[in-house]
């Protein structure tokens, strides 16, 4: 498989078939624009096809698993018809191409994971996260409905009743945290997490692989099943992108202070 067309993933065979695929923006805690957005959809149909990898490990370079979407590509969205309806199909390539990827996908989660890299994070087969690694899901402080992942993959992993905590809330959580609860395999130290993920990566590759990769077939049904939910929440997600209230989302984030949305305005009594 040639990976040359990717410029902001980098790829690194390991023994036994383990791909080591990496965010690469350190330098924006590997935020997602629009082309890493538009790697990270395309790059599980990939992987599946590859038939040197057995099995995927993704991080993210420097401090940060991913810092969710660049700010710059929110603002690029708001308002525009076109480039909402190319986000609407990119988000279902991700989601879905993770799911249906015929490898088993393990994410190293080394540092803070929201929004889009909460994505790639949460709905790996299996996650290794930093015990201090910051996950969240702050869609509704941006002001634009939990589309993406969150919708499916936070019930199944938690429970409804701190999927619809966290989800309503937007409130971040440490991976010990996340751990516990069930929303990630593992939490370790985070010098310990790539170690980790590609010391089970190993143990994947030299096993079984029909039995593993049907396993996993068998597994991702689970939210395969849950796919119109997923559809119904991300059309809402950039619906949102359409409205008043996303545009004071990220003027306040760029402001750093409290967002102020039009929709929560005061009313008189």
């Amino acid at each position: 498989m040639d990976y040359t067309g990717y410029h902001q993933l980098k790829f690194e065979h390991k023994p036994d078939g383990v791909l080591l695929i990496t965010m690469n923006r350190p330098e924006k805690y590997n935020a997602t624009d629009e082309q890493m957005h538009g790697e990270l959809a395309r790059v599980w149909s990939d992987v599946s096809k590859d038939e040197q990898t057995r099995v995927a490990v993704i991080t993210g370079a420097g401090k940060a698993f991913s810092a969710g979407g660049d700010l710059a590509m929110v603002e690029r969205l708001a308002g525009n018809h076109e480039r909402v309806g190319h986000m609407l199909r990119e988000m279902s390539e991700l989601v879905y191409g993770i799911v249906n990827c015929e490898k088993p996908i393990i994410s190293a989660i080394n540092g803070v994971a929201v929004g889009a890299g909460a994505v790639v994070g949460l709905l790996a087969d299996i996650s290794i996260c930093a015990q201090d690694a910051k996950i969240g899901d702050g869609h509704v402080k941006l002001g634009v409905a939990a589309g993406d992942h969150a919708a499916i993959a936070w019930p199944l992993l938690v429970g409804p009743a701190k999927a619809n905590y966290y989800l309503l809330t937007g409130e971040m959580l440490n991976g010990a945290e996340a751990e516990r609860i069930g929303l990630v395999s593992k939490a370790v130290g985070r010098e310990q997490v790539l170690d980790e993920a590609l010391r089970v990566a190993g143990v994947i590759a030299t096993g079984s692989q029909p039995a593993i990769r049907l396993t996993k077939r068998a597994l991702s049904s689970w939210i395969r099943n849950a796919g119109p939910i997923f559809d119904q929440s991300a059309a809402y997600e950039m619906l949102c992108f359409m409205g008043p209230d996303v545009v004071e989302g990220y003027t306040a984030l760029r402001e750093k202070r409290a967002p102020r949305f039009p929709s929560a305005a005061p009313t008189s009594l």
